[in-house]
């Protein structure tokens, strides 16, 4: 990272840094984004720290929404006035601290708010735009799944791709350490493989043998197999099936146009599986975790049989998981054909897939609840299993988003969801190993879908645990609710929200918003009309 190009000291100057008019947790944390290389990491210890006195959340739709104003500033030599939002007025190593945190706290932020931060970067006027900035942005709009297309795209510099691929080839040199050439040269490079493939026996006096693991076996193999498929993709002139050239796209993202990772349409969900089964050949398994696909497939074979003695450590094989790309994930499910897993099974894989370490990405933990139980879940015909149950409820304690993107909307906007799956998913909301911050993602993902009857089941179910949340996700709830009523009027389910939402968040309903629910609740017909009405008088100031 380079050196801090606006240090606080210069901040502190004749005039007031950017972020002064800000409410005080806002400045704190721009001013600790603007300390150094390592403000994101403090600045995340900052969000920590104010959400631990026992406060509210921290209110990022106001800071978002201040980071898009536009204010008059002057410009240029000839000083023009111009119209620029805060966030562009930010000194750069705030701003790329800035982007790095969101970046590490993206599941927990209002996408709504979100959305309008990234275009600015994306559409900076300015004639010289920071390409470190742009480029953390657009991975950024990817991880949201924005519905911007990757294919063939790169938030990566030319030079920058250009550097990893030859740093790539250096990795690919037959397991010796790493050593960096003075001046990369890819001609010279293939020229010296040459040499050292006729002479297998000979050492560089530079590189120092070390202990192979089983680990560092394979990744020369694999990574020689990728430097030969980038040659042939420049051969036939497609680089969008160029395995090295994934890497430079940022890790390996999807090329696949029909693959739903964290994007996918509500009304695509219940045909995923379906579509991972008939996967175009244009994406294509790396031959070393092609080579893994059979052992794994006996491996669930024997899972089937309902075999014991299998707890303990995951096979080697599940780490795959971590060399794959999101599509790669997909088209590995498809091959293994988990749906098809019982669940005995199922709760096996998830034991192991939860004890892989690293924890997997919440990309490619997106697919795999997607392929593990969203067409097993809306196919069911009574009440799921205890096996289901367990296996899902575990999965969602430490993939909670990708159970929220993957499952929880898709499952509640498919057409003819019945009490098995609203069972199910209430049993999900009522878990208590969920953590607070958990169940606050739940009910952000369940505002943003339109409801119908299901929806208030599962809605009551979760706000029955007492969800913390700011007083903006307060309002929306409310609005929603008030919404909601008119069409409601005879459902027991919306009725028995409204009376968990008054009784268990009396303290935060405004004069306005109790009486927009008395207003609604006059055209209600239920039994459970006069208790509310009576609840909502004790509300009255």
């Amino acid at each position: 990272m380079e050196a801090p190009e606006a240090t606080p000291a210069q901040a502190e100057g004749a005039e007031p840094a950017p972020w002064a008019h800000l409410e005080a947790p806002a400045r704190l944390l721009l001013q600790t984004l603007q300390a150094g290389p390592d403000g994101a990491r403090r600045g995340l210890g900052v969000l920590r720290a104010l959400s631990g006195r026992g406060g509210e959340p921290f209110g990022w739709d106001r800071v978002f929404e201040a980071l898009c104003r536009e204010e008059p500033v002057v410009e240029g030599p000839d000083c023009r006035l111009e119209l620029k939002p805060l966030l562009l007025r930010l000194p750069p190593l705030c701003q790329r601290n800035l982007m790095s945190l969101l970046m590490a706290v993206w599941p927990s932020l209002p996408e709504s708010s979100l959305h309008p931060v990234l275009q600015i970067v994306q559409q900076d006027p300015s004639p010289d735009p920071d390409p470190w900035l742009r480029a953390l942005g657009e991975f950024l709009r990817r991880d949201l799944g924005v519905g911007i297309s990757t294919e063939g795209v790169s938030p990566l510099s030319k030079r920058c791709q250009r550097q990893l691929r030859g740093l790539c080839r250096q990795l690919g040199q037959g397991g010796r350490k790493l050593k960096l050439p003075q001046a990369p040269d890819p001609e010279g490079t293939e020229q010296e493989e040459d040499k050292d493939s006729q002479r297998p026996g000979k050492r560089r006096k530079e590189a120092e043998e070390e202990p192979a693991s089983p680990e560092g076996e394979r990744a020369p193999k694999r990574l020689r197999w990728l430097e030969k498929e980038e040659e042939e993709s420049h051969e036939e002139n497609r680089p969008e099936h160029e395995s090295l050239e994934s890497l430079a796209n940022g890790g390996g993202a999807s090329s696949i146009k029909n693959q739903p990772v964290l994007g996918a349409k509500p009304s695509e969900a219940g045909q995923s599986l379906e579509d991972a089964k008939g996967l175009p050949e244009s994406l294509e398994l790396p031959r070393a975790i092609q080579e893994q696909v059979p052992r794994l497939q006996q491996l669930l074979k024997t899972l089937g049989k309902g075999l014991e003695g299998l707890e303990g450590t995951p096979p080697v094989e599940l780490q795959l998981l971590h060399e794959c790309s999101p599509g790669q994930v997909d088209l590995v499910c498809a091959q293994l054909q988990l749906p098809q897993l019982s669940d005995t099974g199922l709760l096996q894989l998830c034991t192991w897939l939860l004890a892989l370490s690293p924890d997997l990405s919440l990309s490619n933990a997106t697919v795999l609840t997607r392929s593990l139980f969203l067409g097993r879940i809306l196919s069911l015909t009574s009440s799921a299993s205890r096996l289901l149950t367990t296996a899902l409820t575990s999965f969602c304690t430490k993939y909670t988003y990708a159970v929220c993107r993957a499952l929880l909307g898709p499952v509640l906007q498919a057409p003819g969801i019945g009490p098995a799956q609203t069972e199910l998913l209430c049993c999900l909301t009522k878990d208590e190993a969920l953590e607070p911050d958990m169940q606050a993602l739940m009910l952000g993902q369940i505002l943003e879908l339109p409801w119908k009857e299901e929806t208030f089941l599962v809605l009551q179910s979760l706000l029955e645990r007492q969800v913390e949340m700011p007083s903006e996700k307060f309002s929306v709830l409310m609005e929603k609710l008030c919404k909601e009523g008119p069409a409601a009027t005879t459902s027991m389910a919306y009725a028995k929200l409204m009376l968990t939402v008054v009784t268990k968040y009396r303290a935060n309903i405004s004069e306005p918003q109790r009486l927009g629910l008395a207003a609604v609740l006059e055209l209600n017909t239920t039994f459970l009309k006069k208790s509310l009405q009576a609840a909502l008088r004790q509300l009255a100031p």
